[in-house]
């Protein structure tokens, strides 16, 4: 079926976000972290790709509705978000995906850029059974990643200043140290956001590569596949 919007219980609130259902039976849950462009198009394709894989998606409205493609507003917007208030949004993104009548209960989370990041965060909030990075780092917290109920698959750049190899190294020995399973991939020649074919990406040195973005994609199915199932 089609993705709509839906609105969801966040701590008290509510939050908005796009949900896309499989088309038969209960499936597994995932829950889309956006980039620091906010809720675009393409984090909308994104969730349809994933209810067609099979998956119950939803990526929550971390911006509550605002947007852009100018990496200035893009700054601006990110520094904006309030992380208790987005924690609370991504919480309440789980319960929503977690509890829905086309759920089985099971649940990963999976973010880009920013996102990559928040996913993480987001996996020792709730019990995400598996969490997926996209050239992501640390949002500016420092989660207790003791608190990870699922392992972590990573998925970086070769040529990337944003997160960069020697970042998610580092991000990937701490996991390690936390005793969690943990793998994460460096894509050889491939820049910051290679899974977004938009054009904004570039304006920040990023570049689609159809090639990483396969792989990648791949390699995320099999992850949840194993983990989710």
């Amino acid at each position: 079926m089609a993705g709509q919007m839906v609105t969801f219980p966040s701590n008290g609130h509510t939050c908005e976000g796009y949900l896309a259902l499989p088309a038969f039976g209960k499936a597994p849950a995932v829950v889309v972290m956006q980039e620091w462009w906010g809720m675009t198009p393409w984090i909308r394709s994104v969730v349809d790709r994933f209810a067609a894989a099979g998956y119950v998606a939803l990526a929550p409205d971390l911006y509550h509705g605002k947007v852009t493609d100018e990496p200035d507003e893009a700054t601006k917007l990110m520094m904006a978000m309030q992380m208790d208030v987005a924690a609370k949004d991504m919480s309440g993104a789980y319960d929503f995906v977690a509890s829905h009548s086309a759920s089985t209960g099971k649940a990963g989370s999976v973010g880009f850029c920013l996102g990559g990041g928040l996913s993480l965060f987001a996996a020792t909030l709730r019990p995400f059974d598996a969490c997926v990075i996209y050239y992501g780092v640390l949002p500016g917290v420092q989660p207790d990643l003791a608190k990870l109920a699922g392992p972590v698959l990573g998925h970086y750049a070769e040529h990337d200043s944003w997160a960069s190899p020697d970042a998610a190294r580092q991000l990937e020995a701490q996991i390690r140290a936390a005793g969690k399973s943990v793998e994460f991939h460096i894509y050889d020649g491939a820049k910051h956001a290679f899974c977004n074919p938009s054009p904004e990406v570039e304006k920040v040195g990023g570049k689609y590569d159809e090639a990483a973005a396969a792989t990648s994609w791949d390699r995320t199915l099999a992850f949840y596949k194993q983990h989710l199932a």
